[in-house]
């Protein structure tokens, strides 16, 4: 019997009531978006599904009408549980408005929990999460008042404290691939992650569930490669093939984005010198050959453009969550890919990695500070752009540079005769008393051991075990008036700030990486 289906009858599979696990990442990767329409399709002419759960592990959609708002309606959804947010208004908006149930949990630790729940066994046990506003001694995850079950809760074992994230089994998990045989075998040869695609597939199938996969291309029974085959046949209930299929929203296929070629990056344009740039400047002179490091989406990612225009990044070992292992990432909507990957594995395994400490660095995104040393990127004013992998990343890596503007909201610089201007300052203070929501923090990290330090394009600080200590000011910034008099506290300044490097500040593309070629050669 076929398992080719449309993506009409892929939506009339889904019942009321059930439990749905999603995927995707950032601007359409591997996102099946057909049949996501269809399911919002028929919601909006018959009135079903409805009353759906959903667990979508990280963000992805267009901040429009794709990707999660596809079932951001209400009555259509009663719960979501995501990782990341920011990708959907509209379901931010029902969280907001206390028509959907919310939570917000770690990306790393959804994507593990698909593995408890293909294993049977009884949910998530991780130090992931503890300390942060997914600890249930703080907010449990919760993002909103009517989300009132307790979907996560503190163990204790061997003295130290533990957070289980409860299990519940999926009724429907819906995947993507590149190419699907008559039998239901899957490649992925054409996507630019791996995802968590095949963990969700056999937690579906070993709790009783469907799985539906949407791929571009069809072939003959057995005549697949069996390294190509990343989901086995027997997993996949019903195949839903689209023609158009886009490997994502920057286009229908970018070959160096699934190791189809090779990129020469040494004609690379050179990021403006402006103050993303001078942040990610300061931040990658941490890195080090041989380090293993992680980026965030946003400023971050800029690190590693940086990297490449200093012709260092083949030194480095740069990863992403979605499971990426060398290369440059890619910036902006299809963040979750690179240029160039030397590897791709499951974003399972990358976060099992992550979660042993394997990372030497991570550079991270920074909305709010505190006093405290504590960081928010997840819920701020009326956003709710969700942790994604941020805290499973934070908590473990050995050292962690959080890279932001001082300020938000207008803010406007010049780099002038290698000296920092600040030429319009932001309407939003970054540095408070206390953060709105606790997605890092700086009483773990301390007792953990971590380095951390707060990039900005005008200072550079340092959680010490004294507290939050200002250590470099840039060339051209006056302390009193740039910097101390734009804090909600007074940091540590246990000596006179030393200037940060001039190289940062220069227009040409001086080599700021001297010293670790030196160390290269």
């Amino acid at each position: 019997m076929s398992k080719r289906i449309t993506a009409a009858e892929a939506a009339s599979m889904i019942s009321d009531g059930s439990h749905v696990a999603i995927l995707g990442s950032g601007g359409g990767v591997l996102e099946p978006e057909a049949v996501y329409k269809e399911i919002e399709k028929r919601f909006l002419s018959s009135g079903h599904p409805q009353n759906l759960s959903l667990t979508a592990a990280c963000g992805f959609g267009d901040k429009g009408d794709g990707g999660i708002s596809r079932f951001a309606h209400e009555g259509m959804t009663r719960r979501i549980v995501g990782g990341h947010w920011a990708w959907s208004p509209k379901m931010q908006k029902l969280a907001l408005e206390n028509k959907v149930e919310a939570y917000n949990f770690p990306q790393g630790a959804l994507i593990s929990q698909y593995r408890e729940l293909a294993a049977k066994r009884a949910g998530l046990l991780t130090r992931i999460g503890l300390g942060t506003f997914v600890d249930p001694r703080l907010q449990g995850g919760r993002l909103n008042d009517i989300s009132h079950e307790d979907l996560v809760e503190i163990v204790e074992l061997n003295g130290q404290d533990w957070i289980h994230y409860k299990p519940t089994p999926i009724d429907v998990a819906i995947i993507r691939g590149t190419v699907a045989d008559e039998d239901g075998n899957i490649t992925i040869t054409h996507e630019p992650a791996n995802g968590e695609m095949l963990s969700m597939a056999q937690a579906a199938h070993n709790n009783g569930g469907k799985v539906i996969c949407q791929v571009k291309y069809m072939a003959k029974a057995n005549s697949l490669h069996p390294r190509d085959v990343h989901i086995p046949g027997f997993l996949v209930d019903a195949i839903v093939v689209v023609d158009d299929q886009k490997q994502s929203r920057a286009g229908s296929y970018l070959p160096e984005l699934c190791g189809g070629t090779r990129l020469p990056l040494g004609h690379m344009p050179p990021m403006p010198l402006d103050a993303r740039k001078i942040i990610a400047r300061r931040a990658a002179k941490e890195l080090y050959p041989g380090a293993v490091i992680n980026l965030g989406v946003g400023i971050p990612d800029g690190v590693a453009t940086v990297a490449a225009e200093e012709g260092i990044a083949h030194t480095l070992n740069i990863t992403i969550e979605q499971g990426i292992i060398g290369g440059v990432p890619s910036r902006g909507d299809i963040f979750g890919t690179a240029i160039n990957p030397v590897a791709m594995i499951d974003a399972a395994y990358q976060f099992d990695f992550y979660g042993g400490g394997g990372l030497d660095i991570t550079c991270l995104g920074m909305a709010q500070a505190d006093q405290y040393g504590n960081v928010n990127v997840s819920k701020f004013g009326s956003t709710i752009a969700g942790c994604g992998g941020f805290i499973d990343i934070s908590q473990t890596a050995k050292t962690c540079i959080f890279c932001g503007t001082f300020t938000a909201g207008g803010f406007q610089s010049e780099v002038k005769d290698s000296e920092l201007h600040i030429m319009q300052e932001g309407r939003i203070p970054k540095f408070l008393n206390q953060v709105e929501q606790i997605t890092f923090s700086g009483d773990y990290a301390r007792k953990q051991g971590q380095r951390v330090l707060y990039v900005t394009e005008r200072a550079v600080f340092e959680l010490t075990p004294e507290g939050f200590a200002l250590t470099e000011i840039a060339p051209g910034i006056d302390l009193e008036r740039d910097i101390l008099e734009l804090m909600a506290f007074s940091p540590l300044i246990p000596s006179k700030p030393r200037l940060m490097d001039s190289s940062i500040f220069a227009d040409a593309e001086t080599p700021i990486f001297e010293r670790v070629m030196q160390s290269i050669s």
